[in-house]
């Protein structure tokens, strides 16, 4: 319904930011994680939005990018998974954390969010694993930049290489910071690839 919100910082908790749209205060719900994000009072800010309509109440939640936005999305689709568990989740984890806890079947780091259980947790698994691939992640887009794999050529070797590093148990950010640090170069297949990121993994 409303897309996005952009004006200044009003005001600002944990939980909640006041935008100031052309004199209206609009109140947004966040995660701690983007209210560190965001600017000092008075500052502009562009949040994307979801808007949530109930009975009993009429609700905007913000991200700071469209990413984020979309993995919300996805995550409050989960049976028991409403919007403030969405936001929950994504207070203790990226969106790029939370796909490759899904794609690994790591229910425990889900499960670090307030008020998510691990059979919660593996719900979220459960119903994700088919709407989530490792080619949302930033690793792809950031891989298909000029510069480094401008052709894809190497992505799908690279992406095996990030999948078998979470897969002996890295974080997925370790994962990626690692096969980021390998130079690639033509025709490097994934197992080359693997030994030179765990080296990086030291």
């Amino acid at each position: 319904m409303i897309g996005f919100v952009r004006g200044n910082i009003e005001d600002l908790t944990e939980e909640n930011v006041v935008v100031d749209v052309g004199g209206m205060g609009i109140n947004v719900k966040i995660s701690p994680g983007t209210a560190a994000l965001l600017p000092g009072f008075g500052e502009e800010v562009k949040l994307y939005t979801y808007t949530c309509v109930r009975e009993d109440q009429f609700c905007l939640y913000g991200f700071l990018t469209r990413d984020d936005l979309e993995i919300f999305k996805k995550l409050i689709t989960v049976n028991g998974i409403g919007p403030k568990g969405g936001l929950g989740i994504l207070s203790v984890m990226s969106a790029d954390d939370l796909r490759f806890a899904v794609i690994s079947g790591d229910a425990g780091a889900i499960s670090r969010a307030p008020g998510i259980g691990k059979k919660t947790a593996e719900r979220v698994i459960l119903d994700l694993k088919d709407k989530i691939s490792l080619e949302d992640t930033l690793i792809h887009r950031e891989m298909q930049q000029p510069g480094r794999n401008a052709a894809g050529t190497y992505h799908h070797a690279e992406n095996e290489a990030v999948e078998a590093l979470t897969a002996l148990g890295y974080s997925a950010a370790d994962a990626l910071h690692a096969v980021r640090g390998v130079q690639i170069e033509e025709n490097m297949d994934v197992e080359t690839i693997l030994k030179l990121a765990l080296k990086n993994m030291f």
